[in-house]
């Protein structure tokens, strides 16, 4: 039994794409898609306890995690460009079919793989990620004045996210404190030393003000749910201060046969409740 992680990098169009695989090929794929501040390293602990039974492939997208960081004048970051850069890695790493774990970012890198490959899609785990207005509570109403009107007052506010402090709280914001302990040091502190790399941080808070793009793909998105019905988890933090907890109930509306479990933790499900989510996948994926 190989539970052994490989830790690759691959060129896609000039820029070189680290990623983490795991299990046999010939065995059904997990495509694991990260969101921020993070990247691949969120999923080591899944990618060994189900390495037995599936293939898994993690990639970090450009200047998250270890891949490069390309030159804000060189490369457009864009959602949509950074999944058209995840979309090709797919292709390259041969991945033909595969259930699709869709994670904050992860989620609007993700649909739209699928929206594009509708016929890959074998399944979706969503953990915490946002396909519906109901995420977006009033924690997000200054960033979206921002994104209106941006000013120089208001873009001090809203670029306070990429700090140490503010990784720190996607790990921590609003998670009960006997769960702090399951929180490893190592995870927000890895994401912060690779996110303050030399010119990343003005290269994360662009990529940031696309945000409003992946809005006006909902209703797309939502389309694809109801005409495609693929198989669906969605795994809830209730505790997360980001995504309302609400929204974990709206892929009903699309996908009556989705499960929907909402758990006692936050944003970063899988650091929190780790054992409950790695039960609930391995359900899921009817492993016995």
């Amino acid at each position: 039994m190989d539970r052994q992680i490989y830790n690759k990098t691959i060129e896609i169009d000039g820029v070189n794409i680290f990623y983490r695989e795991a299990g046999d090929s010939k065995n059904p794929s997990l495509l694991l898609l990260h969101g921020f501040p993070t990247s691949s390293l969120m999923f080591k602990n899944l990618m060994i306890a189900l390495a037995d039974k599936f293939h898994l492939i993690a990639p970090d997208y450009p200047s998250f995690g270890f891949s490069d960081v390309p030159s804000i004048k060189d490369f457009e970051y864009s959602f949509e460009n950074i999944a058209a850069y995840i979309d090709k890695f797919t292709q390259a790493v041969k991945l033909k079919s595969f259930t699709i774990y869709l994670h904050d970012y992860g989620s609007y890198i993700g649909a739209r793989i699928f929206l594009k490959n509708p016929d890959k899609i074998e399944a979706i785990i969503v953990q915490n990620g946002n396909n519906y207005l109901e995420g977006h509570g009033p924690q997000w109403d200054e960033t979206k004045e921002y994104w209106k009107n941006p000013t120089e007052e208001k873009k001090k506010k809203v670029y306070a996210f990429l700090s140490k402090e503010g990784t720190k709280e996607q790990y921590f914001a609003g998670v009960p404190e006997r769960l702090h302990q399951n929180i490893s040091p190592e995870s927000w502190i890895i994401d912060w030393q690779r996110l303050s790399r030399p010119g990343n941080l003005d290269i994360q808070f662009k990529l940031n003000c696309t945000y409003p793009t992946n809005f006006e793909l909902f209703p797309d998105i939502q389309k694809y749910f109801r005409e495609h019905q693929p198989p669906a988890l969605i795994i809830w933090g209730k505790h997360d201060v980001y995504f309302d907890v609400a929204e974990a109930y709206c892929y009903k509306r699309d996908l009556p046969n989705a499960q929907t479990h909402v758990l006692e933790g936050g944003h970063m499900a899988l650091e929190t409740n780790f054992e409950e989510v790695l039960h609930l996948i391995e359900k899921f994926l009817g492993r016995p």
